[in-house]
């Protein structure tokens, strides 16, 4: 053990400075400044070196927090970087938005005994940063190229992690998006406070400049069907992510003016972007001078509250049915959003939208929380008489994520899908019913976190490297038996 190690007793957590509320209103630039390479080093040298490493035991990634952390406590950030890239294909991502406090730092050892979590999300970013900086990063060199080619259908985090991992098989890999330019919801879903989107595209750079091919503005079931597309490929992993929106049934939901958050949060990240955006130049899903009303309480939520204070809304309020500490959104984003001004109203409930052909108001119900449900947390339940209304010129739909009828969309429907929409597929071999054909990400587990959807491109590149090459050992048998 190095003397470098164990400083939480003389040390204290510190988290990089914090831009001040009133610049980072201003803009959407990230809301932390960096950590300078002696504060990182500081900070890493908190680490206990558990031998059992919670940290890494509840990262979905199981990346190799401790080691890390004691390689940057010693100045070895090369070195670092090569443990943190080893099982993670995007820690400069998972740095910046990785709900940290309900993953690793939420189960670091000394966080339980009362000194302090490292900064463990704060220090990943740092070393990744560091590496990007110095050319650390390089793209994938091949030896060997091999003859077959996959076909991946979406370019999110979990696609686009997949592609990576095969590609150093030597694997021909081909991306197909709908969207105009890879990240999925990294790109047009998570605001640039949270995510820079130079992030993302120097991450695609990178897959480009290591052969991957990347198809944009492409439809599954439109340009080609999925048959079609499998007929040009050896495999095919579908990796769509969720984007419907759920909806919210009560009078009035129909009025101008209310809108998913998904709309909202796009319209808002094409601007960033320069492109033209019809709608929100024409004030339609600009939030700036209007009493914005945000339903719901995860991390979409904290998105939309947080992206309508940076484009000058009047007031924004957030509803939410349960209270402070049963919602599912990160914590440490609640805080941000407060000390922006966003004004949270726990233990409500939208009862319906008021106006005559747009939304002026929102009557809300109060709410109580009783027994537990099946997810654990406690039920919320209607109050009587506990009415009251909320002015609102904009309502923000932010409840969450369903999958698409991707049967219908991709033109097959012999492809199966569970009674969630979600498709099925066999849990050991990460395959659907159509033989050659794979699934990773949201659109088999559900709305989830970019770390998992990471992970399960990585696995499905396992299971897809095991597939072809189990493939090529019998074609090869019947090749020798001829």
């Amino acid at each position: 053990m190095t003397k470098k190690m164990l400083e939480f007793v003389s040390v204290n957590k510190e988290t990089p400075i914090k831009r001040s509320t009133d610049r980072r209103k201003k803009d959407f630039g990230e809301i932390y400044d960096q950590f300078i390479n002696e504060k990182a080093k500081e900070q890493s040298s908190r680490c206990s070196q558990c031998g059992v490493p919670f940290c890494q035991i509840h990262c979905p990634l199981q990346n190799n927090i401790p080691d890390w952390l004691k390689l940057t406590a010693e100045g070895r950030l090369q070195e670092a970087y090569q443990v943190s890239q080893s099982t993670n294909n995007m820690p400069e991502v998972c740095g910046r938005i990785c709900p940290q406090d309900r993953l690793c730092e939420g189960n670091c050892v000394i966080e339980q005994s009362g000194h302090g979590t490292v900064t463990i999300g704060s220090i990943e970013k740092y070393i990744t940063d560091t590496a990007w900086e110095n050319n650390w990063i390089k793209p994938i060199k091949i030896k060997n190229e091999l003859k077959e080619s996959i076909g991946i259908i979406g370019a999110g985090p979990a696609g686009m992690a997949c592609a990576e991992e095969l590609r150093k098989f030597g694997y021909q890999i081909t991306i197909y998006d709908r969207y105009d330019r890879p990240g999925g919801l990294l790109i047009y879903g998570i605001p640039n406070f949270k995510l820079e989107k130079f992030v993302v595209t120097r991450r695609t750079n990178l897959l480009k400049d290591s052969g991957i091919k990347f198809i944009q503005n492409f439809e599954v079931g439109k340009d080609m069907s999925l048959k079609e597309l499998k007929s040009k490929h050896d495999a095919i992993l579908i990796a769509t992510g969720v984007y419907k929106s759920r909806e919210i049934e009560i009078p009035g939901v129909d009025l101008k003016n209310i809108f998913p958050a998904i709309d909202f949060l796009t319209a808002s990240n094409k601007k960033g972007l320069g492109d033209k955006v019809e709608l929100f130049d024409d004030g339609t899903l600009n939030a700036e001078g209007k009493n914005v009303v945000v339903i719901g309480g995860g991390d979409t939520a904290m998105d939309c509250v947080r992206t309508a204070v940076r484009q000058k809304a009047k007031s924004v309020k957030c509803l939410y049915r349960r209270d402070k500490e049963n919602m599912p959104g990160s914590q440490r984003e609640v805080a941000n959003a407060e000390e922006e001004g966003v004004e949270f109203i726990w233990l409500t409930s939208p009862k319906k939208f008021i106006g005559k052909d747009q939304i002026k108001k929102v009557e809300v119900s109060k709410m109580k929380l009783g027994e537990p449900d099946s997810s654990g947390r406690r039920k919320p339940l209607i109050e009587k008489d506990g009415e009251f209304e909320i002015d609102a010129d904009m309502a923000i739909k932010a409840l969450g994520f369903d999958p698409e009828n991707i049967p219908k969309l991709f033109n097959a429907q012999e492809l199966s899908v569970s009674r969630w929409g979600t498709i099925k597929i066999n849990l050991k071999t990460l395959q659907t019913n159509i033989d050659g054909v794979f699934a990773a990400g949201d659109i088999v587990r559900g709305a989830s976190l970019v770390v998992w959807a990471i992970k399960d491109g990585r696995d499905a590149a396992k299971q897809i490297e095991k597939y072809l090459s189990e493939k090529n050992k019998k074609d090869n048998k019947k090749e020798f038996a001829a």
